[in-house]
């Protein structure tokens, strides 16, 4: 059982993504954070880690790894393929306050390339 909720789990790994995502950056990923369902984690790795042989092997030997390291030593991370989405639990705690400013930034992006 995690001494954590849900949320303080999220906020902690969102606060240390940039230092554990930078071995994933130095092979051309990236790491998006899904969100934190009963103390599980849930990411996706991306660029050219998704879809990758070793994303299993990056997902528990590294993201895992050091998460447990910073945050809780019975912290789970999961990895969920592109076009998985679907399957993430209900009520999952994430940043969809984040996820619309994105929605957004390339609608507006969309409008400027429209304009030129």
């Amino acid at each position: 059982m995690m001494p954590f909720s849900d949320e303080d789990i999220y906020t902690a790994v969102k606060n240390h993504l940039p230092s554990v995502s930078e071995y994933v950056k130095s092979h051309g990923g990236g790491i998006k954070l899904m969100g934190v369902k009963d103390g599980k984690v849930y990411i996706q790795l991306t660029g050219t880690c998704h879809g990758c042989s070793m994303s299993l092997m990056t997902t528990k030997m590294v993201v895992e790894k050091r998460l447990r390291e910073l945050i809780h030593p019975n912290l789970e991370v999961v990895n969920v393929e592109i076009g998985q989405e679907g399957s993430l639990p209900e009520d999952l705690v994430s940043d969809t306050e984040g996820d619309e400013s994105e929605v957004k930034k390339e609608s507006l992006v969309q409008k400027i390339k429209k304009i030129f």
